[in-house]
């Protein structure tokens, strides 16, 4: 899941990166509501964890514009103040979750977790084309009634190509959904992982549109 992390505490930041990385969430790190805003434009991010007292304003404006956009993106906020009103008017404006600091890095990726569920429960967690079938909330691939064991960025990849049937990805498209803005990407990355995928699915169930991208499904 590609997350927002926007956290002006630089050393509170890294460590959150770092913990979240190891629980398998791709991180984008963002220091105020303008670097923020910026960030949302990307239709990649999935998740947010907000904290309100920023540099350049409150972050309480980018959970306003989030619910503006109406978009379904799980918001966690994660704060120094912990006084009832602050937790009534964060959950008010649409906030799926309110965690004051300090706290324990265990009950964050919990309720992470919690709001990730909620979100599948509005949106199918099952894709499907032709004898392939993932579950997103399972994490788990079938060819047929075959489970297929994917590591994690050919199942990440697997999911946008899935998610997108019939729509071309780039392979920038596809590189903004697997690796976080500022990470060192080879060039032929993508590449690789459709080779080593193409081995573990139906014959065909990715194709190669020469310099434009890959399909999956009807197009």
């Amino acid at each position: 899941m590609h997350l927002m992390l926007v956290e002006d505490d630089m050393l509170v930041a890294q460590g959150l990166c770092r913990s979240l990385r190891q629980q398998g969430y791709s991180v984008e790190h963002c220091a105020s509501v303008k670097s923020a805003l910026q960030c949302l434009q990307s239709d990649e991010i999935e998740m947010v964890i907000l904290d309100l007292g920023l540099p350049d304003g409150d972050g309480i404006d980018i959970l306003k514009h989030i619910k503006k956009q109406s978009r379904t993106l799980p918001v966690v906020i994660l704060t120094a103040r912990g006084s009832i009103d602050d937790k009534v008017q964060g959950l008010d404006l649409g906030a799926d979750d309110y965690l004051a600091k300090p706290f324990d890095p265990a009950e964050l990726f919990a309720r992470l977790r919690v709001a990730s569920r909620r979100l599948t429960q509005t949106q199918s967690s099952v894709l499907s084309v032709g004898d392939i079938t993932m579950d997103t909330a399972a994490h788990r691939v079938r060819v047929g009634q075959q489970d297929v064991d994917l590591p994690r960025k050919e199942f990440m990849l697997l999911k946008a190509l899935l998610e997108n049937q019939g729509r071309v990805q780039s392979k920038q498209q596809l590189e903004s959904k697997l690796y976080e803005w500022g990470e060192e990407v080879g060039s032929n990355t993508i590449e690789v992982h459709i080779h080593h995928l193409r081995k573990k699915v139906p014959k065909d169930l990715i194709k190669t549109l020469r310099g434009i991208g890959y399909v999956v499904g009807k197009r």
